[in-house]
């Protein structure tokens, strides 16, 4: 499991806050937690990121690897509306195709908020 977050970097928190915040100014937004993690992962369970519709990103959910994936997915599930379960692990061709080497596995879902 990853250890304390480091200057600079996010957590959990400050991502829902961003996401709370752009909601209420009218943008679409999706948020992306980490689910489960076994061996080593790079981000914590409870780990989030938000994403926006106009593009803007707050958090992280594995230190950097997986992120152009999982922002992917949250853009589509703004799009679509459809909530995703991700899987990311070394096992799995597309962990290393997304970065993630770490040797571990981790699971983030992503669902869409839209603006009441």
């Amino acid at each position: 499991m990853a250890g304390p977050l480091r200057p600079g970097e996010a957590g959990p928190a400050d991502a829902l806050e961003h996401a709370r915040s752009w909601h209420a100014g009218g943008d679409t937004v999706a948020l992306a937690t980490v689910t489960e993690t076994w061996g080593s992962a790079p981000c914590p369970v409870g780990s989030m990121m938000a994403v926006s519709g106009s593009g803007r990103i707050e958090g992280s959910v594995s230190g950097g690897c997986v992120e152009a994936a999982v922002v992917q997915a949250a853009q589509d599930a703004i799009a679509d509306g459809a909530p995703r379960l991700l899987s990311f692990a070394v096992s799995d061709g597309s962990a290393w195709s997304v970065g993630l080497a770490c040797g571990g596995t981790i699971k983030v879902f992503v669902e869409a908020l839209r603006p009441a």
